[in-house]
């Protein structure tokens, strides 16, 4: 049950109840059988042909829809009746359009396909889950690493770090002895223009921006901030390879290998508090080989902030399938009721175990 449970979730990404109960009753019909000492191979292949009597059924009731860009209230209505009995079945109608809008953004039309990659669902605690936003662009749960650091920057140009921004460590063991103060201040002195040189080379290469995969020493951080270099520290593997893509950008893993042409652009990069608690994010946006998306979920605890990510990813994947398949059936029971008849009628054809 579990493992159906989550193919379902995999394949279609709702309907996970439904399909737990319906296999739940179907088990239930073939122990009834079992006890009558009916065969378990006959009594597979009796639900085979009845599945496949109740899927013609559907494919001659179903209606084909038209789907565009400028007319989605379909897709809203489908959303809607996904959202109907989840969490936040009290604002279905906002998640219902968040859903809409993020997938109509990314989605292409013409080859019915929907990039699921480009989307993005951000958990912020405070606020009301009806607060919860949708933003063309990339969303990063990070802030800037200097408090004083600019908190705008327009005309992005992004250089994207896979190495530390430190000296390097020896990979050997070894030792290093100060015997004096002169030694200490020499010492100080070398590691101090290691970080000069690293962050003119940044500087050089006419980047505004710096997004590091690793942590910055204090002394790099300061002297970042110093140079007028906003940074951004520790993230993650896969807002990394989403904002490289996003920016066009090429990732870098040495100092030695940043140029101008492996930097990324974007319109701006901005950060934004949110409530009393002045949680903070990044927001990238407008970038040029990317319609990448983002919906930041709020809520008033991290319980509700989940739950309702999955109610919308539900919803998202509903709007998926309506694109890739602009086919429905009637709801309230009635497509269920027609195949439960249809399978009855075919059943009185039939005189005894075939």
């Amino acid at each position: 049950m579990v493992e159906l449970s989550a193919s379902q979730d995999n394949e279609i990404g709702d309907g996970t109840t439904g399909v737990v109960v319906l296999a739940g009753a179907i088990l239930e019909q073939a122990q009834n059988l079992l006890n009558k000492g009916i065969h378990p191979l006959k009594i597979a292949d009796g639900f085979d042909t009845a599945c496949d009597i109740a899927v013609k059924k559907l494919e001659s009731i179903q209606e084909e829809i038209n789907i565009s860009k400028n007319n989605h209230e379909f897709l809203r209505k489908c959303a809607m009746t996904a959202l109907g009995s989840k969490v936040v079945s009290k604002c279905q109608e906002h998640y219902a359009d968040l859903a809409v809008k993020a997938v109509l953004a990314v989605a292409d039309l013409e080859r019915k396909d929907v990039n699921f990659d480009l989307i993005k669902i951000v958990a912020k605690n405070g606020g009301a889950i009806e607060d919860s936003e949708f933003i063309e662009g990339i969303v990063l749960d990070k802030d800037f690493s200097h408090p004083q650091m600019r908190k705008e920057i327009t005309d992005a140009k992004v250089c994207i770090l896979t190495c530390p921004f430190e000296p390097p460590k020896p990979k050997t063991k070894h030792g290093l002895e100060i015997k004096s103060v002169e030694d200490y201040n020499k010492l100080y002195k070398m590691e101090q223009q290691y970080f000069i040189d690293m962050v003119q080379k940044v500087k050089d290469s006419g980047a505004n921006v710096v997004l590091c995969q690793w942590g910055f020493d204090d002394e790099a951080n300061h002297l970042l901030m110093h140079n007028d270099l906003p940074a951004v520290r520790w993230v993650g593997g896969v807002e990394i390879e989403l904002l490289a893509i996003a920016t066009g950008a090429r990732i870098i893993p040495r100092f030695e290998e940043i140029t101008p042409e492996k930097l990324g652009k974007c319109g701006s990069i901005r950060e934004m508090n949110f409530g009393t608690s002045n949680d903070k994010c990044l927001l990238v946006q407008d970038c040029e080989h990317s319609k990448a998306v983002t919906v930041l979920i709020r809520g008033g605890s991290r319980t509700i902030c989940d739950e309702a990510k999955r109610c919308l990813f539900d919803a998202i994947c509903v709007v998926r399938n309506m694109i890739k398949n602009n086919n429905v059936v009637g709801g309230g029971g009635a497509t269920e009721l027609a195949c439960s008849i249809a399978v009855a009628a075919e059943a009185d054809k039939i005189d005894g175990i075939e």
